[in-house]
C-alpha cells in the first residue's frame, strides 16, 4: 500500500516537473541559430530541445539498422542463425538482467520481487530450469507452499532438475511431519545424487527413526565411500547400528542372530558400553565366561559404567558376597580412582557387610559429588554401622532432593534417557547420547540404585535372616540394606 502511494507521488512529481520545464522553455527569450551549408536555421528554445531529442533517437535507430544490415549480410554469406541471434540478443539481455535481479531479491529476502523477476526472466529466456527454482524458493519465502509444490512438481519432469524437485518436496514433507513420504523421497534423491551430504544425513536420520538398521548401515557405508564421514566416526556409528540391529533381532526372539550381531557391534567399537554389555551376555549364554570377562574389562578400561558391573556380576550369579568382592577386585583395579569404581566397591562391601570398608571406598564423594546414589549408599552404611534413625533418615532426605547422577544425555538437545537408544527420542539426532551428568537435576528419574541388587546378587539365606530380625530393627543384615536402597530408588 505504501509502495503504491509512493509511486503515485513520484509520478505526479515527474509530470509536474516536466510541465514546469516546458513552460519555462516557452517563456525563455532568445533561441538557437544553426548555420549549415549556407542555410541558417533559427530555433526557439523548446524547438531546440525537441530537435535534440529527435536527433538522439535517430542516431539510436541508425545504429540498430546498421546492426540489422550486418546480420543480413552475414546471413547471405551462410550464417543461418545471424538474423535470429540479432532479434534474440535483446531478449537474452533483458532475460538475464531479470534473472540476476531475481537472485538478488531472493538473497535480500524479497520473495514477491523475486517471483516477479523470475516470471519476467522466464518470459524472455524460456529456460524453466533456471527460473523455476527461483520461483519455488521465493514462494516458500512468502509462505505460498502450494505454489512452491507446484513448481517443484514441474521440476520433476526434467532429468536435469529432477533432484531439485525431489529435494524440495522432501523438505516440505519433513516440515509437515510426514516422515514416511519423506523417507521414500530421500531414497529417491539419494539414488539420483549419492554424494550429496545433506541427503545422506537426512536419509540416515529417517532410516534410524524408522528402525531400518540395515538400510542405515548401507547409507553409512556410502558416506564413508564418498568421503563425507571420517573412518573412525564411521566405525563408531556402524557399531551403533549393528547394536541396534542386534537388539531388534533379540526382541524378535532370534537369540543366535542377536548374539552374533552384538559381538560384531562390540568388535567394531569396544568402548560402546551397550554393545559390550550385550556381547558379554551373549558369551554368558554360550558358556564362554572367559570371553565375557575380557569384553567387560576392555569396555571398563574405556569407561567404567554400572551396566558393565551388572554384566560382570552375571558371569558368576551364585557366588558369595566375599567371593564376588574378590573377583571384582581385578576389574576395580583398572580405574581405582574413578567415581563408578568407588561406588561399585562400596556396594560390594555393603553386600559383604563390611561397612567400614564401604565407607573407606566412598572416600569424599558425599561431599564432592553428592548425587542420589551416593547419598543412598551413605544411608545404608550408617544403618549398617548402627547409626540412629535420625541420621539414616537425614541421608535419605538429602538423597530425595539430590541430583540423579550420570544418565544417558543427548549432546544435541540435552534430553535425558533412562536407557541407551541409537537416536534421541526428543530431537531424533543419531548417536548423540553419552553417559554424563544432566545439566539440570531431574528428581523424577531413577537413582541408579536399581543396579545394586543385580551386582550384589540374591542369596537364599537372606530371606531367612530377614524373618529372624523383622522384630529387631537394631540388627542389620545385607538384605535390609538392599531393601532400603531399593525403597529409595522406588520413591525417586
Amino acid at each position: 500500500m505504501l509502495w503504491s502511494i509512493f509511486k503515485i507521488v513520484v509520478f505526479i512529481a515527474l509530470v509536474a516537473l516536466a510541465s514546469y520545464g516546458a513552460i519555462y522553455l516557452l517563456e525563455l527569450d532568445g533561441g538557437v541559430r544553426v548555420v549549415m551549408a549556407g542555410q541558417e536555421f533559427n530555433l526557439t528554445p523548446i524547438t531546440a530541445v525537441i530537435t535534440l531529442i529527435i536527433l538522439v533517437i535517430a542516431v539510436w535507430v541508425l545504429l540498430k539498422l546498421t546492426s540489422l544490415l550486418i546480420a543480413v549480410f552475414r546471413f547471405i554469406n551462410g550464417d543461418e542463425t545471424a538474423i535470429s541471434r540479432y532479434f534474440a540478443r535483446n531478449r537474452l539481455d533483458k532475460g538475464y538482467r531479470a534473472l540476476s535481479e531475481g537472485l538478488m531479491a531472493l538473497a535480500s529476502g524479497e520473495g514477491d520481487v523475486a517471483m516477479a523477476k523470475a516470471n519476467r526472466a522466464e518470459h524472455y529466456l524460456r529456460k524453466p530450469a533456471l527460473t523455476n527454482l527461483i520461483t519455488a524458493q521465493a514462494a516458500e519465502m512468502v509462505g505460498d507452499r502450494r505454489k512452491a509444490e507446484e513448481v517443484y512438481k514441474r521440476l520433476l519432469k526434467n532429468e536435469k532438475t529432477r533432484f531439485v524437485g525431489v529435494r524440495g518436496i522432501m523438505k516440505q514433507k519433513l516440515s509437515d511431519g510426514d516422515t514416511d513420504t519423506a523417507l521414500k523421497l530421500a531414497e529417491t534423491a539419494f539414488a539420483l545424487k549419492p554424494r550429496h551430504v545433506e541427503i545422506q544425513d537426512t536419509l540416515l536420520k529417517l532410516q534410524a527413526q524408522d528402525e531400518n538398521w540395515s538400510g542405515a548401515r548401507e547409507t553409512l557405508r556410502a558416506k564413508l565411500k564418498y568421503g563425507s564421514l571420517p573412518r573412525d566416526v564411521h566405525k563408531r556409528r556402524d557399531a551403533v547400528l549393528a547394536l541396534s540391529e542386534a537388539r531388534d533381532v533379540l526382541d524378535s526372539g532370534k537369540d543366535i542372530e542377536a548374539r552374533e550381531s552384538a559381538i560384531e557391534a562390540n568388535r567394531l567399537s569396544p568402548d560402546l558400553i551397550p554393545a559390550a554389555a550385550l556381547a558379554a551376555r551373549g558369551y554368558i549364554d554360550q558358556g564362554s565366561k572367559r570371553y565375557a570377562t575380557r569384553v567387560v574389562k576392555k569396555a571398563w578400561d574405556a569407561q567404567p559404567h554400572p551396566d558393565l558391573a551388572a554384566v560382570f556380576a552375571e558371569i558368576e550369579p551364585d557366588e558369595t558376597p566375599q567371593n564376588r568382592l574378590k573377583r571384582f577386585a581385578k576389574l576395580l583395579k583398572i580405574h581405582p580412582n574413578h567415581r563408578e569404581t568407588k561406588l561399585i566397591e562400596a556396594e560390594l562391601n555393603l553386600a559383604a557387610e563390611d561397612f567400614p570398608a564401604a565407607r573407606r571406598a566412598m572416600g569424599d564423594l558425599a561431599d564432592s559429588d553428592p548425587d542420589a546414589r551416593v547419598l543412598t549408599i551413605m544411608a545404608a552404611i550408617e544403618r549398617g554401622e548402627g547409626g540412629s534413625d535420625a541420621v539414616v533418615k537425614g541421608w535419605l532426605a538429602r538423597a530425595l532432593s539430590a541430583a540423579p547422577g550420570p544418565k544417558w544425555v543427548c549432546g544435541n538437545c540435552q534430553h535425558i534417557h533412562n536407557e541407551w537408544v541409537p537416536a534421541c527420542a526428543h530431537c531424533q539426532s543419531f548417536d548423540t547420547l553419552s553417559w554424563t551428568s544432566p545439566p539440570a537435576p531431574d528428581v523424577s528419574s531413577t537413582t541408579g540404585m536399581e543396579m545394586l541388587p543385580l551386582i550384589v546378587g540374591a542369596l537364599e539365606e537372606n530371606s531367612d535372616e530377614i524373618d529372624d530380625v523383622s522384630d529387631s530393627p537394631a540388627e542389620v543384615n545385607d538384605a535390609e540394606i538392599i531393601d532400603t536402597n531399593e525403597a529409595v530408588a522406588v520413591d525417586k
